[in-house]
């Protein structure tokens, strides 16, 4: 890694943020940009800058995110409704921050 990444820095307590979750493995917070009523970021503590970076090793993190992921829908209220998880790869999948991270999205009224 050669640039700073953003979500190193709030995996290390550098740089601030709402933690609303913190395992040994990962961090969740708001996402300071939210698409929907709840929108969560669900961030691995390892640097991967990607999908495309992903190793075999690296299969625990993956099912810790999803697992985090389901744990928080549960705990927001959106289990029962409906969410979304989304993992955007690369710049022409709408990866901007190049740290792999997972969105928790949900929360409409229909």
């Amino acid at each position: 890694m050669n640039r700073p990444c953003i979500f190193c820095d709030i995996v290390d307590g550098r740089a601030p943020a709402e933690i609303v979750h913190r395992t040994e493995h990962l961090v969740v917070f708001p996402d300071i940009r939210p698409q929907a009523p709840v929108h969560l970021l669900i961030v691995p503590a390892k640097h991967i800058r990607s999908v495309n970076d992903l190793a075999p090793e690296d299969r625990p993190i993956l099912a810790d995110m999803l697992l985090a992921g389901k744990q928080m829908a549960q705990r927001f209220g959106i289990s029962a409704s409906g969410y979304k998880l989304v993992v955007n790869v690369e710049r022409g999948g709408g990866q901007v921050i190049f740290h792999l991270h997972l969105h928790l999205i949900g929360g409409w009224q229909r």
